[in-house]
Formats: structure tokens, C-alpha cells, sequence
């Protein structure tokens, strides 16, 4: 049996764990592998890719930089949350604002000491990266769409990093980066529908609050159908392996999000909509393995 003390700091690591998303963490990380290996250097060997130092530092300044991240967004956000999602919200109250902000900056350390074994240009990068979260955090959040648009190009940036790390200007990786950048767009805008009462009362000028739910809904269709256009050209105009499975379970994925968005008038509606695109997001990193197959079991076996 556990002791109570051991208790505590059994929920207050659950907390952390809870207010830096280490599921996401780990997401992107692999997502960050996958990429590399089978997009950006298939030529290169396994060994070769896993085994690069500044791949490894690129992935881990990456990984605190995210995790500090939403530790700020968290910092700022407390009083909405306690809003829009209270249960999370009190799980991570366990752990105090000001430990919060102490771990904010070691990581934020650890990132640029990690990066300075890379290069001067890479310390700049992850320096910039740093700043705009923070200032996401703090003043764009706040900025109807043009909040949502640097969030969308926040998510997507640990995966620029390592796409400028190996010079891999190919346009398939462009049309890849589209599609994944306007489901992430998508999703944010999704979020402020489900995170409504919480942003009136913290007086956040959100889309929705601002023009209504249906505008609010109208744009995110447009994102979601723009969306079915870098799919389609990945199926037709591009070797992409196996994983024309993924686009196509994706094109029907996102026929159902857009009925069901239409349908949808409550928080818990939102939720499931949420959950549909962070789902076509999560499957697609693992559907990289698809690309080439032969290749993944001539890595394996």
C-alpha cells in the first residue's frame, strides 16, 4: 500500500504529466522519427537516422520547448479551464503556479543548451520558437483567427526544424505539410466552439463569440474541404505507397465530420469533432510506415 505521501506525489507527476501533455510529446516525437526516415531521408539508413546526435538534440529541444509550452498556455489559462474543463483543471492544480513557472524556464534552458550542440542557427530557431509560444500565450490567443493561425504554425514547426535539418525541398513534402496544416487549423477553430462559456468569461475574442457559432462553423467546412485537396493530389500525383489507405479513410472521415459539424449544437458535439481530427492527425503518423513498406520490414526483419 501506498503511503499518503507517496500518494501525493503520485497525483502531483500525474498533474505534470497532465499539464505538459506527455501523450502529445510522445506523439510528435515519433511523428518527428517517422518523418525523417521515410520522408525526408529515405535514402539514408535506419542506423544512420537514429543514431544522428543532432537529429536526437533536434527531437529533444523540440520535445521541452512543446512541453514548456503548454505549461505556459496552462499558466495563462487557468481560470478559463477552471471553466472548460474543470475535472482536468483541479488534477492539474495539484502542482502550484509558481512550480509551474520554474519548470517553464529549466526547460526552456535545457532546450537552448541542447540546441547550442547544433549550431548557432538552431539555438536562434528554438530562441524564436520560445518566444512565440509565450507570446501566443499571452496576447494572440486572444485574436480572432490570427490566434488560431500562429497556433496551427506552432504545431507544425518541430517538423519544419527537421525538414530544413535535411534540405529536402521535394513538393510532396509541401502538399504533406499543407494537408497536415489545415487539419490542425481545422482543429483549432473546433476548439473554440467546445471552449465557449470559458473564453466569454475570460473575455477572449474568439471567432465564434465574435460572429457566432454558424460563421464559426461555415469556416471551418471551407478548412475542411480545402483540406480534401492536398489529399487528393497526394492519392493521384504522387507515390505515397500504401498510404493513399490513410488519404482515402481520411476523405471519408472528414465527409462525416462536416455532417455531423452541421449537426452539432452542444459542447459534447464539439468534443467528438475534436476527437475525429486529432484521430485522422495520430493515424497519419503511424500511417507514414505505409509509404514504403517493403522498406519498414527490410528495416525490421
Amino acid at each position: 500500500m501506498l503511503s499518503r505521501r507517496n500518494k501525493l506525489l503520485l497525483f502531483k507527476l500525474l498533474s505534470l504529466f497532465s499539464v505538459v501533455r506527455g501523450y502529445n510529446i510522445l506523439v510528435i516525437t515519433l511523428a518527428q522519427y517517422l518523418t525523417s526516415i521515410y520522408i525526408l531521408a529515405p535514402n539514408l539508413r535506419l542506423r544512420e537516422v537514429v543514431l544522428d546526435l543532432n537529429l536526437f538534440l533536434i527531437v529533444t529541444a523540440s520535445a521541452l520547448v512543446i512541453a514548456s509550452g503548454y505549461i505556459i498556455n496552462n499558466f495563462y489559462d487557468a481560470e478559463k479551464d477552471l471553466i472548460n474543463k474543470p475535472t482536468k483543471s483541479m488534477l492539474d492544480r495539484l502542482v502550484s503556479q509558481r512550480f509551474k513557472l520554474t519548470t517553464y524556464f529549466i526547460l526552456n534552458f535545457l532546450a537552448v543548451f541542447a540546441a547550442s550542440y547544433i549550431s548557432f542557427r538552431a539555438v536562434l530557431f528554438f530562441s524564436a520558437y520560445i518566444f512565440g509560444i509565450w507570446f501566443y500565450s499571452h496576447k494572440l490567443k486572444r485574436i480572432p483567427f490570427i490566434g488560431n493561425l500562429v497556433s496551427a504554425s506552432l504545431a507544425i514547426a518541430p517538423f519544419f526544424v527537421v525538414f530544413v535539418y535535411y534540405r529536402n525541398f521535394e513538393t510532396v513534402i509541401f502538399v504533406h505539410a499543407l494537408f497536415l496544416v489545415l487539419l490542425i487549423l481545422a482543429r483549432e477553430m473546433i476548439k473554440d466552439l467546445e471552449n465557449m462559456a470559458g473564453d466569454m468569461a475570460q473575455n477572449y475574442k474568439t471567432i465564434p463569440i465574435l460572429y457566432g457559432a454558424k460563421v464559426s462553423k461555415m469556416l471551418i467546412g471551407f478548412l475542411v474541404i480545402l483540406t480534401l485537396v492536398p489529399a487528393f493530389l497526394l492519392i493521384n500525383y504522387f507515390d505515397v505507397g500504401y498510404m493513399y489507405i490513410y488519404f482515402y479513410g481520411s476523405i471519408l472521415l472528414l465527409g462525416l465530420f462536416i455532417i455531423l459539424l452541421w449537426r452539432s449544437t452542444s459542447k459534447k458535439h464539439y468534443v467528438w469533432l475534436h476527437n475525429i481530427l486529432k484521430l485522422i492527425i495520430v493515424v497519419g503518423v503511424f500511417s507514414i510506415l505505409l509509404i514504403d513498406v517493403d522498406l519498414v520490414l527490410n528495416r525490421i526483419l
